[in-house]
């Protein structure tokens, strides 16, 4: 059996995963002792004895819908965002004072091309507005495009707006970033279990479990509850053209 919590496991928050996790693995009366990391995210998503993990929109409505079984989308109470929901936020150099229209004629730094918030929603956003990046560099993660931009190796990026607050909170791109725009709000990144799996007990061990996090790991982890969202609201969220 296997629970991995790779999406938002930054080293600040690596013992409230694991705290999360074994409340999680207490009420459902089974599953792994310890969570795994250091793995391939897509080798473990796909594992026939996948007991619970987090995945992101894009995955899922592209490759993963009817493959795994989704459990509940997490509520982290996110401004100007739906419970259950997420955007994207543009963000620049603090002292880059070009708007979007300006900053998409250079390089834009995006963390992965199956990625809802570092890919996905922004360049749907940016064709709204009949733009696309001049050029892109690709990264291999949200922390990593925010500092190429802070570096001056991109222009700009998009980060999924949890991880934007958490590098505010744990890291100093907070002050060396700034936001320029935001995306449209869109379900945020599931958690899902292998479709051999008894979906409901794992979503009843998660939601006690949110319930029983002590209240420093719940602001840590910006945990508010478990949202119910259809597939059908997944796979009903735009992908962008070929940029």
């Amino acid at each position: 059996m296997i629970a991995m919590l790779g999406m938002y496991d930054m080293p600040a928050l690596q013992a409230a995963n694991d705290r999360f996790w074994a409340l999680i693995r207490g009420h459902l009366g089974y599953g792994p002792e310890h969570l795994t990391r250091d793995a391939d995210v897509w080798d473990i998503w796909l594992k026939p004895d996948l007991t619970f993990a987090q995945t992101c929109g894009m995955p899922y409505r592209t490759r993963l819908h009817g493959k795994v079984q989704l459990i509940g989308t997490p509520d982290y109470a996110l401004d100007g965002c739906p419970p259950g929901h997420y955007r994207s936020i543009f963000v620049a150099r603090l002292d880059d004072y070009r708007d979007l229209a300006a900053l998409s004629e250079g390089i834009f730094a995006f963390n992965e091309a199956l990625s809802q918030s570092g890919w996905a929603a922004p360049m749907v956003h940016l064709e709204a507005l009949n733009q696309r990046p001049a050029n892109t560099l690709q990264t291999g993660g949200h922390a990593l495009s925010a500092h190429a931009v802070a570096d001056g190796q991109a222009d700009y990026a998009a980060l999924d707006a949890l991880t934007w607050e958490l590098l505010k909170t744990h890291s100093d791109l907070g002050t060396a970033l700034r936001e320029v725009e935001t995306t449209a709000p869109t379900p945020a990144l599931p958690y899902i279990t292998a479709l051999g799996q008894d979906a409901q007990a794992v979503t009843r061990a998660v939601r006690a479990a949110i319930n029983d996090l002590r209240p420093s790991d719940r602001d840590l982890l910006h945990l508010r509850g478990l949202i119910d969202i259809p597939a059908s609201a997944y796979l009903s969220v735009p992908n962008p053209a070929q940029v």
